[in-house]
């Protein structure tokens, strides 16, 4: 296992530098860059993206792009090297990657504040929601799961399956408004506060009201974020349950006069949780990075998904670079992870004897 993770450890160079790459050209390509933002800015335009050519707002041929036009060239050429424009894209890159290598993202061209800092100051919200999400989400689908498969065809299975239809067809952000609605001060009620991680008066408080204060603030997010997420994975317990139990080893067991309990966790639980538990690292990713981005917004959670929308909006080099490369990073650790953790739970499977 040591020998196939480091072999994964050294692949994982090429790939993140890959991902990269390719990125990086299409970002630079893409129109309404920084130079043509701030010269909207000046011009008191607002946002430019869409409407300007000249892909990153470098100076294209004849000395302009659309967006300069009417801009003293000096000041155009001081823009260009304030966001460091004024180097071939080849040079930026290379200058990227060596910076990236020891974490240094630079600094944010908007906020003006070191990225990694922002980054910093986001994580909290980011990971209180991935983590108590995936938890939650976990501890509810797989003894539900569990449940149907073993009344399978029963009223019980038969009313579950309603409720996970409903959760599977209606997004998380769809729950998020309609908890705000009842619960958050809409129409109804106001139990629950709408934005924030944490009152504004939390560092003042003792730690059973700090602790109180923070899940009274992140309720309603993750609450919106479970219901909209545990349908599939209590579907795909049901099934792995059901494909294991209707196996030989299954009726050899019962045959043997085990008890029912006996053969359910101690004989189909493992079989059966191996592609659910493993892929908890995986889920715990897709949570952190990509689900929470709509609940972060309605709920004013300012998070690591809303600053990398924020800074693809406003094409904020640094953010946008640095937060791809920290989402792909974790990405392919907690990829490894899940196949580990696929070998732990079934020392059958072992993929450093795979052929490649």
């Amino acid at each position: 296992m040591l020998a196939y993770a480091l072999r994964r450890v050294l692949l994982m160079i090429p790939t993140l530098f890959a991902i990269i790459v390719v990125n990086f050209f299409i970002i630079q390509a893409a129109p309404g860059g920084p130079v043509d933002q701030m010269i909207a800015q000046l011009k008191g335009r607002g946002d430019v993206t869409g409407r300007v050519s000249g892909g990153n707002g470098e100076l294209a041929k004849g000395g302009t792009t659309r967006a300069s036009r009417g801009i003293d060239p000096v000041l155009l050429a001081r823009l260009n090297k304030l966001y460091g424009f004024d180097k071939p894209p080849i040079e930026r890159f290379w200058i990227m990657i060596k910076n990236y290598v020891g974490f240094n993202f630079g600094v944010s061209f908007f906020s003006d504040r070191p990225v990694i800092n922002l980054i910093a100051d986001k994580l909290p919200v980011s990971i209180s929601l991935g983590l108590w999400t995936t938890l939650l989400t976990y501890l509810i689908s797989i003894p539900l799961g569990i449940a149907k498969a073993v009344r399978d065809g029963s009223r019980f299975d038969v009313w579950t399956s309603a409720v996970v239809i409903v959760g599977y067809a209606i997004p998380g952000f769809l729950f998020a408004i309609l908890l705000i609605v009842l619960f958050a001060g809409g129409s109804y009620l106001h139990w629950f506060p709408l934005r924030g991680l944490v009152s504004d008066d939390w560092a003042q408080l003792d730690l059973p009201a700090k602790i109180v204060d923070y899940f009274w603030h992140i309720a309603l997010p993750i609450l919106a974020l479970v219901i909209g997420g545990f349908a599939s994975l209590t579907m795909l317990t049901k099934n792995s349950f059901l494909e294991e139990i209707n196996k030989q080893y299954v009726v050899t067991a019962r045959a043997k006069g085990l008890s029912e309990r006996r053969v359910l966790y101690g004989h189909v639980f493992r079989n059966a949780m191996l592609l659910v538990i493993a892929g908890f690292p995986a889920a715990f990713v897709g949570i952190l990075f990509t689900g929470a981005l709509l609940v972060e917004v309605i709920f004013s959670l300012d998070g690591l998904g809303y600053l990398g929308f924020q800074a693809a909006l406003s094409r904020d080099y640094p953010i946008m670079f640095a937060t791809l490369y920290i989402y792909t990073l974790v990405g392919l650790v907690m990829k490894l992870i899940s196949d580990l953790t696929y070998m732990v739970i079934d020392p059958r499977i072992d993929f450093a004897t795979r052929r490649t």
